[in-house]
């Protein structure tokens, strides 16, 4: 069993305003995703590499609450919420081998589909993010077909995903337990501290940095350099 960064995960109260946010940091456009009706969510995407992708989501005005608490958290956005890199999910071949191997911590598996695509993905009951955000969601793909491959190719890859927490050891010991090939770096922060993700990205601007607003005092949720 393997398994690589299949996205990341910005969450807004507004997708308009999630996307802005995003294309302030990293000067592309999203593209069209769509909506997710068992979580009353949609989203826009934006390529990241062959197999590999940044989602922006948000709650869908367009449709009722569900009787569950959405995923990645988004119940507890206030309508002012700033937009933030809050998730990231993993693929694997074998989620439920997967799930096993990581324990209790990611969640249930369920079943979800966007327009032609479905999948499985790790959700927690209560639609936390494991870990506070440092650890995973799963997804196993059903079928050929993956986001990335309907997308333009705008010249941004996902180069290293650092991640903070105040266990960085129980967050590496989960990566290693489902063999996660990918570009991670881990900082120690204090035991009161939240966890942060700050996503590197090469873009056609140069090298910029996508994480939370939250990350220092001075940090607007990115910032970029030239190449």
């Amino acid at each position: 069993m393997k398994s690589v960064i299949d996205h990341i995960v910005v969450v807004a109260p507004d997708l308009a305003v999630g996307a802005a946010f995003v294309s302030k940091v990293l000067g592309v456009e999203l593209q069209q995703g769509g909506a997710h009706p068992r979580m009353a969510t949609h989203n826009l995407l934006l390529r990241l590499g062959e197999s590999s992708y940044l989602e922006v989501i948000a709650p869908d005005p367009s449709v009722a609450r569900p009787p569950h608490p959405r995923w990645f958290a988004l119940d507890h956005l206030a309508p002012d919420s700033p937009p933030l890199l809050a998730a990231w999910v993993v693929r694997t071949d074998d989620i439920r081998s997967a799930s096993l191997a990581c324990g209790p911590i990611t969640g249930n598996i369920e079943s979800m589909s966007r327009g032609h695509l479905s999948w499985r993905i790790t959700v927690p009951q209560d639609g936390s993010l494991p870990l506070g955000g440092a650890a995973p969601a799963l997804i196993e793909w059903q079928g050929p077909a993956h986001p990335a491959g309907t997308l333009r190719d705008v010249g941004c890859a996902l180069t290293l995903l650092e991640i903070f927490h105040p266990e960085p050891l129980r967050v590496q010991a989960l990566l290693k337990a489902v063999n996660l090939e990918a570009p991670i770096s881990f900082r120690q922060l204090s035991a009161a501290a939240k966890p942060v993700l700050v996503a590197h990205v090469q873009t056609p601007r140069g090298h910029c940095k996508l994480s939370s607003p939250w990350h220092s005092r001075a940090w607007d949720g990115g910032s970029c350099r030239d190449s």
